[in-house]
């Protein structure tokens, strides 16, 4: 899955000589804290919310110093590209460009988390397992043939870690409803469970934070 796949031209770029009380009516309209800024095909930067009210919102944002350093993604670049630039500069959309640095549209971070989704490992039925280990004893071969050996597979993996911390949490989905012989099996190899889950359990939970989120977005 690339970049290209998720652009949206429904939020309509800022020109340099929007002001920024316009930007943020645009803002507002689109539910987003951030909007791409166009000169022709060009994109110049990206404004944010806290930026306009650093400034007069009554001057053109071409006037404003802009706190980000115009973060893009490339057409092709990857959707895992799109989420940690998201992330690392707490976007909420982020504009695209084509090869020759022509601006194409925006993903924004709403678009992003629904597509995340609808895909296969949170679409499909399973169960949610969280394991903690220390780093050198992680190995995605070892707990992938623990679970295939109760005739379960692993639809996702996510691993987690804290920079002062020697142990990773290992995030598992599994396609399987009922995961107590998997379970029993990790606690014979002596693996730590911090936690599993039900998908009813899981889902309820996830959906309820998703919903918290969206709502937060449309403030």
């Amino acid at each position: 899955m690339i970049a290209e796949s998720l652009i949206s031209q429904a939020i309509i770029p800022l020109r340099t000589s929007d002001t920024g009380e316009e930007a943020l009516n645009m803002m507002d309209d689109f539910h987003v804290k951030h909007l791409p800024i166009v000169n022709n095909e060009q994109l110049l930067g990206v404004v944010s919310e806290d930026d306009i009210f650093n400034f007069d919102v009554n001057e053109a944002v071409g006037s404003y110093s802009l706190s980000l350093r115009r973060p893009y993604v490339k057409r092709n670049d990857h959707i895992y590209e799109v989420m940690r630039i998201l992330a690392n500069n707490q976007l909420t959309i982020i504009p695209v460009v084509d090869d020759e640095d022509n601006y194409s549209g925006v993903i924004t971070l709403e678009d992003l988390l629904r597509y995340f989704a609808s895909t296969t490992p949170f679409a499909e039925h399973g169960s949610i397992l969280v394991l903690e280990m220390s780093k050198r004893d992680y190995t995605l071969t070892e707990i992938a043939r623990i679970i295939e050996s109760e005739g379960a597979i692993v639809l996702s993996c996510f691993v987690s870690s804290h920079p002062d911390s020697t142990l990773l949490e290992v995030t598992l989905k599994i396609n399987r409803q009922n995961i107590q012989s998997i379970l029993a099996t990790f606690e014979r190899f002596n693996y730590s469970i911090k936690a599993s889950f039900n998908e009813t359990e899981y889902l309820d939970s996830l959906k309820e934070r998703y919903d918290a989120f969206i709502a937060y977005l449309n403030v």
